[in-house]
């Protein structure tokens, strides 16, 4: 980008991302402890305040060993965007510089890494009826039925979506309707560029079978510390089912054991399967995607476990990057 500020000479911060059960919040409330860091939410679902359990947010005491940022900021109602995450985030990694602190961007949603690592589009405000339709196909038709209206209007955008994607197909199926050029003719065309910091990437990759365990490890605890009782207070608020907090992992099945149409037994079964899906899908994007430009990367390839030699040469790591010339 044209008199883009010298790499040399831009503030640092560190990511830690990987999927779901990785490990990452604890890695980053280790490292924050350790050098004075900030650590701040890059978790689409953690960003709900009706979501504590369920989204294996920071507890507590977790939170007062380091300070966190941008972990339960939204109500559930209130859908959360790339773009608002993005600028938010800028104003707290901005705060923590003034303090003397290192921001800590920790999470597992490859769009939120890829707005500061490669920038953003810039796509002009849909009209409020463009989105109000899109949700209302999405509710009566279904997501497979709104991609195929997708495809006759933005094939292109269409090809790289799946048909389940219902939240991904509306936002695509709204730009398209609503700007009249798809999205990702919009992505193609440039826009806030790479966010002015110097990026080092930690990327947590445990070998599937850890992470199977862990993911059934981590729903037991969740159901242990009143998961139930948290998705049936968010059940109770009536909000539209496509929201993204209501399709957060666990919620469905959970809603659809309180309404009696499935057992307990069965629906962690599903949970625990359908997480473990979407973490493979996490693991690929992170390796092709959202980090494919950050200037660093440091593959972690186990769980975190501050016992391990893999740990201290972590934070040698991390100290390198911070420390070097500017």
């Amino acid at each position: 980008m044209s008199g883009a500020q010298p790499a040399d000479t831009l503030p640092r911060a560190l990511l830690v991302a990987g999927p779901t059960a990785s490990g990452k919040s604890a890695l980053a409330l280790a490292l924050a402890e350790r050098i004075g860091g900030v650590v701040i939410n890059a978790d689409s679902m953690q960003v709900y305040r009706e979501l504590h359990v369920m989204t294996a947010r920071p507890s507590a005491a977790e939170e007062a060993r380091a300070p966190h940022a941008l972990y339960g900021v939204r109500a559930a109602a209130e859908a959360g965007t790339v773009a608002w995450w993005r600028d938010t985030a800028l104003a707290e990694m901005a705060d923590a510089r003034a303090a003397g602190r290192v921001p800590i961007l920790c999470g597992g949603t490859g769009m939120y890494f890829a707005s500061l690592t490669q920038g953003l589009a810039t796509i002009p405000a849909v009209p409020s009826a463009i989105r109000d339709e899109a949700r209302a196909r999405l509710a009566m038709e279904g997501p497979a039925a709104l991609h195929a209206a997708l495809a006759a209007l933005d094939p292109e955008t269409a090809a790289t979506l799946r048909p389940t994607d219902s939240q991904r197909i509306a936002r695509a199926y709204e730009v398209v309707r609503g700007t009249g050029q798809g999205l990702r003719a919009w992505l193609g065309a440039g826009g806030t560029g790479a966010a002015p910091w110097r990026f080092a990437a930690i990327l947590l990759d445990p070998p599937r079978d850890t992470l199977r365990a862990a993911i059934a490890t981590r729903w037991q605890g969740m159901l242990s510390a009143n998961a139930i009782e948290e998705v049936a207070a968010l059940g109770a608020l009536g909000l539209d089912p496509a929201l993204p907090a209501m399709r957060a992992h666990g919620v469905p099945e959970l809603l659809a054991h309180r309404d009696g149409r499935m057992t307990l037994e069965a629906a962690s079964a599903r949970a625990i399967l359908n997480t473990g899906q979407y973490t493979k899908r996490q693991a690929t994007w992170f390796r092709h995607h959202a980090l494919a430009e950050a200037p660093w990367l440091w593959r972690y390839t186990s769980r975190y476990d501050e016992e391990t030699q893999e740990s201290e040469s972590l934070y040698e790591y991390c100290a390198a990057f911070l420390e070097s010339p500017r």
